[in-house]
């Protein structure tokens, strides 16, 4: 490789790994104890417990759901209901005051689906995990705190490329993992991060690449709601408005036969941001870890009940759902979580010896010109 192409390169990886380090430090520390934040929480307590009741107690349909939740909060209205493996006798619901509650305004509970008693879910509406939650996804900043972190998770990706273009003239000239312990510290630190660098090279590539998608996440689902969702409600543009909504207790029901062979992971009440405001929007997933991550949400007429359609996923949708499990390693239980952890760990090795690089070689270009 020419000098001068390798001083461009360098340049390239000097800069782009100097002005993301300290959010990619940030984001590292705050995104180990996330790997694990189910196992935390069952850990500390935050985890609500439903009670043991006889094997085959029926759950309650979801309208008395729906009354159990609006007895919990009285005066705050119903945004979502959702599913979760962990807790097949649980549902998790989500209130406001208003249906168009920002998220972080709104509390997140439990419904014990049997008995309709109100669990609190303390990780999910304060606490260390939520700080810690809100510190990796957008600094407590919003919108501006997300696409700040884009941006750096943009730089990390650009640092990796250029420095992996840098270590290919030094792996053409030793062998693989080769760290030269018999030189000065400067290069025994500069051959292992470069080591670690291409060890969590894969790794990084995809936490970095899905972490830029879910950072854009308001904005894919901006898109989503202007394109797709748009054009799935626009028969009910000039359509009065609710006074009165139907029950909700047979929307899983039609979904199921709307959606055959899926099932429900969460439920948009009318006039939330998943929703339109005529529809309850149940978004039914597929049956394997794969697909479980997709969603294809079916319009029920929040009047009539009647499906007035059933929503095509777009590629953009389908990328941030399977890119917010990837991104924690979520997809292959405790022991692909175990081996995130140890990559997390190596890349704050990386970037922490990236920035002693750094500062020694600036150290010793000040002492050559005096």
């Amino acid at each position: 490789m020419k000098s001068k192409t390798i001083r461009r390169w360098s340049f390239i990886h000097t800069w782009t790994s100097l002005i993301c380090s300290a959010f990619l430090l940030m984001l590292a520390l705050t995104g180990l104890p996330l790997i694990f934040s189910h196992e935390i929480d069952h850990l500390i307590g935050n985890a609500p417990q439903v009670k043991a009741l006889p094997e085959g107690t029926p759950p309650l349909d979801l309208q008395q759901l729906v009354h159990a939740a609006q007895a919990h909060r009285p005066g705050e209205v119903m945004q979502y209901f959702g599913w979760e493996e962990d807790e097949p006798h649980a549902v998790l619901a989500i209130m406001a005051a208003t249906a168009g509650t920002e998220p972080n305004s709104s509390h997140t509970f439990m419904l014990d689906a049997r008995t309709g008693e109100a669990l609190e879910v303390p990780s999910a509406n304060g606490g260390i995990m939520m700080v810690m939650l809100r510190l990796h996804v957008d600094m407590f900043a919003g919108l501006p705190g997300k696409l700040l972190l884009a941006f750096m998770g943009t730089l990390f990706v650009l640092a990796i490329v250029s420095g992996t273009v840098l270590y290919l003239p030094f792996m053409r000239r030793h062998d693989f993992a080769t760290v030269r312990t018999d030189k000065s510290t400067r290069l025994r630190w500069l051959d292992l991060h470069n080591l670690l660098g291409v060890v969590t090279l894969t790794w990084a590539l995809v936490v970095g690449v899905t972490g830029v998608i879910s950072a854009c996440a308001d904005l894919i689902i901006d898109a989503w709601r202007n394109d797709t969702l748009s054009a799935m409600v626009e028969p009910y543009r000039a359509a009065p408005p609710l006074t009165q909504l139907a029950p909700a207790s047979r929307l899983l029901d039609i979904a199921a036969t709307a959606a055959p062979g899926m099932r429900p992971d969460f439920i948009a009440f009318p006039g939330t941001r998943f929703s339109s405001e005529h529809h309850y929007a149940v978004f039914m997933n597929g049956s394997t870890h794969l697909t479980s991550h997709l969603l294809t949400p079916v319009l029920i007429d929040a009047s009539t009940l009647l499906v007035t359609a059933v929503g095509s996923r777009p590629w953009y949708m389908d990328a941030m759902g399977m890119s917010q499990p990837l991104h924690f390693g979520d997809y292959g239980g405790m022991p692909m979580k175990i081996l995130w952890a140890a990559l997390d760990l190596l890349t704050i090795i990386v970037l922490g010896s990236g920035l002693y690089l750094w500062w020694v070689r600036r150290k010793a270009a000040k002492e050559s010109v005096r």
